[in-house]
């Protein structure tokens, strides 16, 4: 039986430390005091050396860390400093104008009550490994270089914000683009022929690409346009920045080089020049029916009673990271509603149902 006084407790003690990307250290802190004491092995790697944060991840191995691991992310996207956590009708709320910080505080939650049942009871376990990670909400550079040991071949995520019983067994690829359009200054009122205007090309450039939804899998957005030092003078340089998303790694290439062309080409046109760039986010992938992992997480959700349910995402997870590096890893529901606004909120019995999964998946096989 969850003691679900105690889990909510340990949620609201989290989710009043404020720690965005990149600066996880209290929540460092706060599990490393949590578990002291506790016969389990705490390391923290160096991925800050990647990231540029004050806190690398914190790696947690059961016995000798098994060959799986149980992940949630120690960030928010966005600050909880003035979070003023309450419960109505059964579910946390904030009643400030400000996230609650249930992504992913619960995830994290869940696995430290987990990890503290296991030895204030003395409950026998499989092996298995526990990590939180940094900057998931931002450049996932935690689960990128995140250090696992070498026998870890599956993985379970504890982030997804539908609730307990779906799981995310497939979620799409994200490859950012920059481009920079390089042109002339000159004065605007004196000498306007002399110029190349950055931005007129970038404006001309970017009415030819089609954005949003390009098909069912694909989507296509520019965030980020900054030009032009001052009214008076026609803007030398114009940046773009976007991102592709798609489940084909092939189509985000295609499209990207579709833009990068372009650029050139207009470029071109108006004697600019454009230097471009474009990056993985993360890759994309996609666990068969078929799959150890697939078979585990369905199995733990029908012992607590739910009917599982796999489902694709076009958002990226450290899932996305931990599939990169070869280990197939799901992103379980764990409820964590409406998240990154003021109106995020989590049942208490989805976090309960989030504990109840993860003893399954640590129980011993009977």
């Amino acid at each position: 039986m969850i003691d679900s006084s105690r889990l909510v407790e340990i949620f609201l003690q989290l989710v009043k430390i404020d720690a965005l990307s990149g600066k996880e250290k209290k929540v460092a802190d706060f599990i490393r005091d949590f578990l002291d004491g506790y016969d389990l092995q705490i390391t923290e790697d160096k991925s800050y050396n990647f990231s540029g944060g004050n806190s690398g991840n914190l790696i947690c191995r059961v016995g000798n860390g098994g060959d799986f691991v149980l992940l949630a992310h120690m960030d928010t996207a966005r600050p909880t400093k003035k979070v003023i956590p309450y419960i109505e009708n059964s579910a946390i709320k904030s009643k400030t104008d400000t996230v609650l910080g249930v992504d992913n505080r619960a995830g994290v939650s869940v696995l430290l009550y987990v990890l503290e049942s296991i030895f204030k009871n003395n409950y026998v376990t499989k092996d298995f490994t526990a990590a939180f990670t940094t900057c998931e909400e931002t450049t996932m550079e935690g689960s990128k270089n995140l250090l696992l040991n070498g026998n870890i071949n599956k993985g379970f995520v504890f982030d997804s914000s539908l609730r307990p019983g779906n799981f995310i067994n497939s979620a799409c690829g994200a490859m950012g683009f920059k481009a920079v359009i390089n042109g002339r200054a000159s004065h605007s009122g004196i000498e306007p022929e002399k110029g190349i205007n950055s931005v007129q090309i970038a404006s001309l450039v970017i009415s030819k690409i089609k954005q949003g939804r390009l098909d069912d899998e694909t989507t296509l957005n520019i965030g980020k346009i900054s030009g032009g030092s001052a009214v008076n003078v026609i803007p030398e340089k114009t940046i773009i920045e976007g991102e592709i998303r798609s489940f084909d790694p092939d189509i985000i290439s295609s499209k990207v080089n579709e833009l990068q062309k372009l650029f050139s080409r207009e470029a071109e046109l108006y004697s600019a020049t454009v230097d471009f760039s474009a990056a993985w986010d993360f890759m994309p992938y996609t666990i068969e029916y078929d799959e150890e992992v697939f078979m585990d997480i369905s199995t733990a959700l029908k012992k607590v009673g739910l009917v599982p349910k796999a489902n694709i995402s076009l958002g990226g997870s450290d899932a996305n990271s931990l599939n990169a590096k070869g280990i197939p890893s799901v992103n379980i529901g764990i409820g964590a509603q409406n998240p990154h606004s003021n109106e995020e909120f989590i049942f208490i019995e989805d976090l309960v149902k989030s504990a109840e999964i993860a003893f399954q998946l640590i129980k011993l096989n009977e």
